[in-house]
């Protein structure tokens, strides 16, 4: 006993398996930030500048694969205008599904669970459905323009609002109700939804049909004025919130602990959520597993609790995904119609692998 008294206790040096760094493991200090050591650093700076040149090159693929004209000429130009706009499309869509499913797994505190859970998808199926049983064929007509793009995004925000406030602001209301009652709600507009298309005659049928799918030919230019000041606004705020996102992401007990307004920060992304699925959903059509993709990958990617580096990872994995899938499909197996549906093939394998690893939601 008096050996064991007088035995000194040593403190072992930090190793690389701790901290995860060169330098830590030179040096022996203890690090801290959202990318702590230079090899994550670096890393992180190999990560985006590949999917950076990804971008790019898909990007200059599409507007030049097939273009009949001279490589600069005015014609050349001409025609890469002409395509330009499934790009723009292609990147709000990548914006918003990427922001917007990131917040959302953060103050939802689950990698698992996206925001279509909330109901926009079948939202938007259901109105879709709805015109053609009771207007017929022509009522698909009546939803498209600026006005019929800008309700669709004005009813889709305003229940969520009312569903975020009804059930966050009561005395018993917490996330987990609130992810109850929208699969709920998504799960009745479904089968409200598949009842009103066994009514439909074969034709009607066909060309509703073509609109469940997401797609970028569904995207009207005519909607870039709204949609892009949406998204670009939208996702700016999340952007400037990230050092709160990153608090959220601890916990309610903790980010109190820490003097956050939980609730108040949770209502506030939510709806800067709300208005992101909304601008996507209503130009592109449903894309159940883009977001999970994304932001899946993004995670491994960026490799960081900080949301200013994930967002913009998330970012780039989206537009590549996207414009990768569209540019093999198109000019490789002229099967453009298709993308969304090998887009929802992957993200739900995915989404499959991921469920059995964790064991759990």
């Amino acid at each position: 006993m008096a050996e064991a008294s007088t035995r000194q206790r040593v403190t072992p040096p930090i190793t690389d398996s701790v901290v995860g760094g060169d330098s830590a493991v030179t040096t022996g200090e203890r690090a801290s930030g959202p990318l702590p050591t230079a090899r994550s650093r670096r890393r992180y700076r190999i990560v985006l500048t590949v999917l950076i040149v990804l971008a790019v090159g898909f990007g200059f693929g599409h507007l030049a694969w097939d273009n009949p004209m001279p490589l600069g000429s005015e014609g050349f130009w001409l025609v890469a205008e002409l395509r330009a706009s499934s790009l723009v499309a292609m990147a709000v869509v990548a914006v918003c599904q990427a922001i917007a499913t990131v917040s959302f797994q953060t103050v939802t505190n689950n990698r698992i669970i996206t925001p279509s859970i909330m109901g926009f998808e079948s939202l938007y199926v259901a109105v879709q459905t709805a015109a053609v049983y009771f207007l017929g064929v022509a009522g698909l007509g009546m939803l498209t323009g600026l006005p019929q793009f800008v309700l669709q995004i004005a009813i889709m925000v305003g229940l969520s609002l009312a569903l975020y406030g009804w059930l966050l602001s009561g005395r018993y209301g917490n996330v987990e109700i609130m992810l109850l009652i929208g699969i709920v709600i998504g799960g009745g507009l479904a089968s409200v939804s598949s009842f009103m298309r066994r009514m439909l005659t074969p034709s009607e049928f066909d060309v509703l049909t073509a609109r469940m799918f997401g797609s970028m030919a569904n995207a009207d230019p005519m909607y870039f004025p709204v949609a892009i000041p949406l998204c670009i606004v939208a996702a700016a705020l999340l952007w400037w919130r990230s050092s709160r996102l990153n608090v959220v992401a601890l916990g309610r007990d903790t980010a109190t602990n820490l003097g956050l307004n939980h609730r108040h920060e949770l209502m506030v992304t939510l709806f800067l959520v709300s208005i992101l699925m909304a601008v996507s959903t209503a130009l592109v059509g449903p894309m159940t597993f883009l977001g999970f993709l994304v932001a899946t990958l993004a995670y491994q990617f960026a490799d960081s609790y900080d949301h200013r580096r994930i967002f913009p990872v998330a970012v780039l994995v989206g537009f590549v995904v996207l414009s990768g899938a569209y540019f093999v499909m198109k000019h490789v197996f002229y099967a453009q119609g298709v993308v969304s549906i090998i887009i929802e093939l992957v993200g739900g394998s995915v989404f499959l692998i991921v469920i059995l690893r964790k064991g759990r939601l």
